[in-house]
């Protein structure tokens, strides 16, 4: 007799436990319920296996079950016998964040541009209306969140490793009370573990301009280069209880990059400008043959300003590494582990060409969990988790224009040229060490305890946590001093309209310690085969 298996809840994937719970509902082809079966769900990649006997109304729970793909075999007494297979959520694209952006009711942020490292650099997205920064993004059960908290991303705007990831999920709205911190979605992935057998791959995916088309601004195609490689495998330490899993992914990249600026006609910069003759500062002269090129366009319609065009690289190396180890006890205890390490930096010519810019990316990922079963319905989970980010941005480097170091231009003692913004041109952000520039280090130390009870038809979850926040911020708001003129003409007569300079003894670090406790409990109540009541509590403090 051919038997059915008919999940009324689908599989609930919540990485925030550290394992999966598979329930249902088995079911004979007429729909009638089989009360006197039996299932075997196995894991294929460890041989792993796990059994429980149906209740008396043909349903069923299986908890702490890791990710991966599982074969079900269910037994009656009256007959055998069909298998499904538990497949794993499809990724795509090399960077897993682009899957959370293909979810229903989820959608990347349009006001979101490369470098802009105070917000964090990872891939902003709104789930279900909220902001960015109300979402919580978790990998094996510890939040990944940033120091802006925004989702993990590094100085590129990827998120690496998307060949280590065993699974990914995302909750858009009315997720369990196991679910807190933020008050948008939850985006939960998991790392790949090891099996009983070695398996892995090498791979290169290479990119590059021959097939691009010529942007609208540029005078010739700028050359682009991508090569995004890496190496992975897994496989057993000690057959049927002890698995290891590594992967590495490099990405060199090397974009080129059209800036269009406006900047003083020679006209202008003799003092025959639009409005009238004017007569020209001769330090302000001196700054403008210096930092601001002549026109290689054409003129503006006044014809005080003109076009100047440039090409440059945007070059990026940046380095990808996790690992993890899984250990089976015993058929009702397990213990797991995951470092993972990801740097990257960039560098790219500035808004004139007179200098270098840049900002890097460091993280640092280190993640414990142990799972008991006492019974097959009462697991007990403790996971560990160290979530560690540092990022730096205005960075400057010299280029081709040695007088971006020559302090003579400087206006703060010890500085470099100043910045200098008018009204009509492109700005200027002043020489080398001139730009304001952010240092940020963020630790989050975190730790939770889950218990989970399956009695009758009750399905109880409850459990504690705890996250100590470290969060160090050096910002130099403009150390070079900025000058704002409000016309050209006020620029060429050196008549600013404000100076804004950061004053060198009152820069200091500043640090934030933060931490949140929160607890809570909720039931899966089945109050009849086809309906369930989903009742949760739950408390967070931040002090």
């Amino acid at each position: 007799m051919a038997l059915a298996i008919g999940l009324l809840a689908a599989v609930q994937v919540f990485a925030q436990v550290g394992s999966r719970t598979l329930s249902g509902t088995i079911t004979s082809p007429d729909g009638s319920r089989i009360t006197t079966s039996r299932l075997s769900i196995k894991n294929i990649a460890n041989g792993d296996t796990k059994s429980v006997s149906a209740k008396h109304d043909g349903s069923y729970v299986i908890r702490n079950l890791l990710p991966g793909s599982y074969e079900i075999t269910v037994s009656a007494v009256r007959g055998v016998t069909n298998s499904n297979r538990v497949s794993d959520l499809p990724l795509n694209g090399r960077s897993a964040s682009d899957v959370a952006a293909l979810e229903p009711g989820v959608a990347r942020a349009r006001t979101q541009s490369s470098g802009e490292a105070q917000r964090g650099f990872g891939t902003q997205m709104t789930i279900a209306g909220g902001r960015p920064r109300q979402n919580d993004s978790r990998l094996d059960g510890i939040s990944v969140n940033d120091y802006a908290n925004g989702p993990p991303g590094s100085a590129l705007g990827v998120n690496l490793g998307v060949d280590a990831v065993e699974q990914f999920s995302v909750l858009t709205s009315n997720y369990p009370a196991q679910h807190g911190r933020s008050s948008g979605g939850i985006i939960s992935a998991s790392t790949r573990s090891g099996t009983n057998q070695f398996h892995g791959d090498v791979y290169e995916f290479f990119r590059n301009s021959a097939l691009d088309t010529r942007n609208y601004f540029d005078t010739k195609k700028p050359p682009f280069r991508r090569n995004q490689f890496g190496v992975s495998l897994g496989g057993p330490i000690q057959k049927d209880r002890t698995f290891i899993f590594g992967d590495y992914e490099g990405l060199r990249q090397s974009l080129g990059l059209t800036q269009v600026d406006t900047v003083p006609s020679p006209a202008a910069r003799s003092g025959n400008v639009s409005s009238g003759q004017i007569t020209v500062d001769p330090n302000v002269l001196s700054f403008l043959n210096a930092f601001y090129p002549l026109p290689n366009g054409s003129l503006l319609a006044s014809g005080d300003t003109g076009i100047f065009t440039f090409s440059g690289q945007q070059v990026t190396p940046e380095n990808y590494f996790t690992t993890k180890v899984d250990h089976n006890f015993s058929e009702q205890d397990t213990l797991n582990g995951t470092y993972m390490f990801d740097v990257g930096t960039v560098r790219q010519p500035d808004e004139l060409n007179d200098k270098r810019t840049g900002y890097d990316s460091r993280r640092q990922f280190f993640t414990l969990n142990h799972a008991h079963s006492f019974t097959p319905g009462f697991l007990n989970s403790f996971r560990f988790g160290i979530n560690r980010v540092v990022a730096t941005t205005g960075l400057t480097f010299p280029s081709g224009n040695p007088l971006a170091s020559d302090p003579s231009f400087g206006t703060v003692p010890g500085q470099n040229a100043a910045g200098v913004m008018v009204t009509g041109l492109t700005g200027f952000t002043g020489g080398l060490g001139a730009r304001s520039n952010f240092h940020f280090h963020w630790t989050s130390i975190q730790a939770y305890e889950d218990i989970s009870l399956t009695k009758a038809k009750h399905s109880l979850k409850f459990g504690f946590g705890v996250e100590r926040i470290r969060d160090n911020i050096l910002g130099v708001s403009d150390p070079g001093g900025v000058f704002s003129f409000n016309s050209l003409s006020d620029f060429l007569t050196n008549l600013p309209f404000s100076l804004s300079a950061a004053i060198p003894t009152t820069i200091t670090e500043r640090g934030f310690r933060q931490t949140i406790v929160e607890t809570y409990i909720q039931d899966d109540w089945r109050l009849l085969p086809n309906l369930t009541l989903n009742l949760g509590l739950r408390y967070e403090m931040a002090t």
